[in-house]
């Protein structure tokens, strides 16, 4: 069977990340390889505070990663993470074909931080300002 290209976007468990980053993406990358899985690209994306909290945690690191896999071992994939200490949430998602190399490239490329600051700026000004009653 033909490998697909997957997009995961992990969310750890940042006090673990706080403590070493390169043995939380080693971790995952683990379970990745464990499944022969071929990872094509890999970057922390973002650290926030969640809506709400997620087995008690309120922070969370993300880490994007494109991977290429068989279909069969996803499901794999899905039970090793949920076993995981260090991986709070996963979503894999197949990535079509002819939009592989686009988002990859996008990926490693773009800022979130720099991006999400600067959208939030533009809608900022482009809302209109709300009158206060007098009373």
């Amino acid at each position: 069977m033909a490998a697909n290209t997957y997009e995961g976007m992990f969310l750890l468990d940042s006090a673990k990340v706080a403590v070493s980053w390169d043995d939380s993406v080693k971790h995952v990358h683990d379970i990745l390889t464990k499944h022969h899985s071929e990872i094509v690209a890999s970057r922390q994306w973002d650290e926030r505070r969640l809506a709400y909290a997620v087995d008690g945690h309120k922070k969370g690191t993300y880490l994007l990663t494109y991977f290429r896999t068989d279909g069969a071992n996803v499901r794999e994939i899905v039970a090793d993470c949920h076993l995981s200490d260090v991986v709070l949430r996963e979503l894999i998602l197949k990535v079509h074909p002819k939009l592989v190399d686009h988002l990859v490239n996008q990926a490693m490329t773009s800022t979130p931080n720099i991006e999400a600051e600067e959208g939030r700026d533009e809608e900022q000004e482009e809302r209109p300002r709300r009158r206060r009653r007098e009373e």
